[in-house]
């Protein structure tokens, strides 16, 4: 909340006012509380701009993060670059947890598509590990609906159109990691697949899936 009154006047506003009608192209700004795009249609434009943030924000106390503040060539692609000495691709940037690229639809025209961010990715999985580690002696069912639910949330935030493959990626390494934690209970309760399997049938996961969906 702090972000959005702080930064409607320092970037907002700023950029709606003072920066767009500078500019020689069509610009837009996405900003979530702190986390922030700015497009531009000239690369030259964004050079000027990329050159004044950080004078703007350090009128306010403010610094730009040194790592994820930078230019990003976002250019739609003129071909599909599959082949060694083609030109290089276009670039990438995260955003919201969700890292955007170029990808060719199911008719071959080019999208901008969406997958869940390699860093949000490990994370999720590293606090699911943390979890069973620490849990693995509760009751199977406890653990079963602690864990369904964690699966549901992640489905509900990172679910959208052209993300099932990470989707399905992050259920299959729960239910590895729940099966190595319900694994050391004890040095008596080993857990092979077929064991985990048998246990699974009576309390299965949520199945990957997109709860909804984005036009693309």
């Amino acid at each position: 909340m702090l972000a959005n009154v702080y930064l409607h006047e320092v970037l907002d506003t700023w950029f709606e006012r003072m920066v767009k009608p500078c500019m020689h192209g069509r610009s837009f700004l996405i900003r979530y509380a702190d986390d922030a795009v700015m497009v531009f249609e000239k690369e030259e434009d964004a050079r000027r701009v990329l050159e004044v943030l950080p004078k703007r924000f350090g009128k306010y106390g403010l610094t730009l993060h040194p790592e994820k503040t930078r230019l990003v060539a976002f250019r739609q692609p003129h071909k599909r670059i599959d082949s060694p000495g083609d030109e290089p691709g276009p670039g990438t940037f995260d955003l919201l947890g969700f890292t955007h690229y170029w990808g060719l639809s199911r008719r071959g025209y080019w999208v901008i598509r969406r997958k869940t961010a390699n860093s949000r990715l490990s994370r999720a999985l590293k606090r699911i590990g943390e979890w069973c580690r620490l849990n693995r002696h509760r009751p199977v069912d406890e653990q079963w609906s602690k864990l369904s639910t964690k699966l549901l949330g992640h489905y509900g935030y990172y679910g959208i159109t052209g993300n099932m493959r990470s989707i399905e990626w992050f259920h299959h390494q729960v239910k590895h990691v729940w099966r190595k934690w319900l694994g050391r209970r004890s040095a008596k309760s080993r857990m092979n697949w077929a064991r985990f399997a048998a246990l699974l049938s009576r309390y299965p996961l949520p199945s990957a899936h997109l709860p909804r969906s984005v036009l693309t």
